[in-house]
């Protein structure tokens, strides 16, 4: 697929980042693009941690009706702190800063990302941020809910609301100038010969969600703004008692957290392409029309926020123009969806990790899409709007859907992240568990959601408890398959075999730089001369796929 120039400004040590000098220094400085990943990695799988943990105290409190382990107050708390850490501190930063960070500049050929030290940066700006979440969770945490809906959020709360607020403000500048730099680079630094319909699909998703990212992220923060203005000097906003519209609060955060639901699944979409390819052994059905999708969905994303607010009293004209826009935002994500199941038919399919947990992204994802359509129909919506109904499809979408994703990327990318092979049956096994336990967790919540239980109550009648246990044992089953991945990965650090140049015998500019790659990716400029996705459709050996194998460079 590529030749190499020679490029004397390219520098030519052979030693891999992770030689590199090691000191805590040393990482807290560096602006290679793929330590910075690795930082974000070490952070994004802190908070997840606490998310889960409070995810699964919830799931504790409702395996009885009467809510035993936490108190209305604390309930309402725990609830809070799960939301506002996994959409903002894991869910939207994940599959961007992590397995961006680290590949973005490898796949366009470059020796780095645009701006090195705004990238550094970012880090410490989210760091920054979710510290001062953190620090609220040991305060006494926040009970508004991880939307903040005024006028509560602003009058009545007496939790750390400005505190919370604060953290996701401030994380949110870590985000823009992420994107910012993805733009930059994608635009500026592609390597000779790559086109943008030479663009592994992967950037096509990076780069939309860099454009929402970019373009929304500031509407949050000026929400953000106005909820501590309002309640620290009584500015008449959002309290209608002083003047201010509630209503004017939902349109500005869903005109942002709509887009953000792409933020979260695009980049995993990505990903997605990359690895569903790879193991069919078959170029990419359809790469113009999955990459267009991919710029359709950024698009068509910031015009359906009103769908949130069908039961707000909106106009009910304005509720059909937003019932149909939600419609058709699905049409993008349904023409990815049928582009990998072609890409799929007549391949020679590897069932290796990442493909599992790609498999299983389909079918999570297609559930969670198709019971989007519910929530957009009007007349539905009114019926199942804040039941658990919407918990599931949301769960279905970003946690099943995307979470699969990322550990799908991690997964593919691992033996070039980390140089290590990890042990497929492990793997496998995780991937099973996640897919299982997690239709266990919530398929359930859908059956409640339709019966009428209300979502962030800590208590319920007797006949839902059945179904409420059904979803807390799958969700121990889904604990277990998240928490598998990180024993068997950190073990495969120092044990695992090492890997060679390309497991996989896959194609992108990445795999052609050095297992693990040297601190400036290339020795030489790469020039790239071919489509991308030139398989030959032959299946993957034995040894290719099984990291339990011997593999030599």
């Amino acid at each position: 697929m590529t030749q190499e120039i020679a490029n004397d400004s390219v520098n030519p040590s052979s030693k891999n980042y992770l030689n590199q000098e090691t000191t805590i220094k040393s990482w807290l400085l560096t602006t290679d693009h793929k330590r910075i990943g690795l930082l974000y990695l070490v952070s994004i799988t802190f908070f997840f941690l606490i998310g889960g943990a409070a995810a699964t105290l919830i799931r504790v409190n409702l395996m009885t009706p009467e809510g035993a382990l936490l108190s209305a107050d604390t309930y309402n708390k725990t609830f809070t702190m799960h939301g506002v850490i996994m959409v903002w501190f894991f869910l939207i930063p994940s599959i961007p800063n992590v397995l961006g960070n680290f590949l973005v500049p490898m796949m366009i050929g470059a020796r780095d990302l645009a701006y090195p030290k705004l990238n550094l940066a970012s880090w410490y700006i989210y760091i920054i941020g979710g510290m001062f979440t953190f620090i609220t969770i040991i305060a006494g945490g926040v009970d508004t809910g991880w939307t903040f809906y005024t006028p509560y959020s602003t009058l009545f709360s007496n939790s750390f609301v400005i505190a919370t607020a604060t953290g996701v403000f401030i994380t949110g500048f870590s985000s823009i100038l992420t994107g910012l730099n993805f733009i930059a680079t994608i635009h500026r630094m592609r390597a000779p010969g790559l086109t943008w319909f030479r663009l592994p699909l992967f950037l096509w998703a990076i780069y939309s969600t860099s454009v929402i990212l970019v373009l929304a992220t500031p509407i949050l923060a000026i929400t953000l703004i106005l909820i501590a203005l309002e309640r620290i000097f009584k500015i008449g906003v959002f309290d209608p008692s002083l003047g201010g519209d509630p209503l004017l609060f939902q349109h500005l955060f869903w005109f942002y957290s709509h887009p953000a639901v792409y933020i979260m699944i695009l980049p995993g979409m990505g990903v997605i392409s990359e690895v569903i390819t790879c193991f069919s052994r078959k170029r990419i059905f359809g790469y113009k029309f999955i990459a267009f999708s991919s710029v359709a969905i950024a698009a068509l994303g910031f015009l359906v926020w009103g769908h949130h607010m069908f039961v707000s009293g909106q106009s009910v004209y304005a509720g059909i123009v937003f019932s149909f826009l939600s419609f058709l935002v699905a049409i993008p994500s349904a023409i990815k969806v049928f582009n990998w199941t072609a890409t799929l038919y007549k391949g020679r399919i590897s069932y290796t990790t990442p493909m599992l947990y790609v498999l299983g992204f389909i079918g999570l994802f297609t559930v969670g899409g198709l019971t989007g359509l519910f929530l957009a129909a009007m007349a539905v919506d009114v019926h199942v709007h804040d039941t658990y109904f919407v918990i599931a499809h949301f769960h279905y979408i970003m946690v099943g859907g995307m979470v699969s994703a990322y550990l799908a990327g991690i997964h593919f990318w691992w033996p070039k992240i980390s140089g290590r092979l990890y042990p497929e049956f492990w793997g496998r096994l995780a991937a099973l568990l996640l897919f299982f336990g997690f239709n266990l967790t919530f398929f359930p919540q859908f059956l409640l959601g339709y019966l009428g239980m209300p979502r962030r109550y800590h208590n319920y009648p007797p006949e839902f408890q059945v179904l409420h246990v059904m979803s807390t044992l799958g969700a121990s089953i889904l604990a277990v398959g998240y928490l598998l991945p990180i024993f068997y990965l950190l073990w495969s650090l120092r044990y695992g075999r090492k890997a060679s140049k390309n497991p996989w015998g896959a194609t992108g500019l990445e795999w052609q730089a050095a297992t693990p790659p040297p601190q400036f990716n290339f020795h030489s400029t790469p020039f790239v001369t071919e489509d991308p996705y030139c398989y030959l459709n032959e299946a993957l050996t034995e040894i290719d796929f099984k990291p339990q194998g011997e593999v030599h460079d």
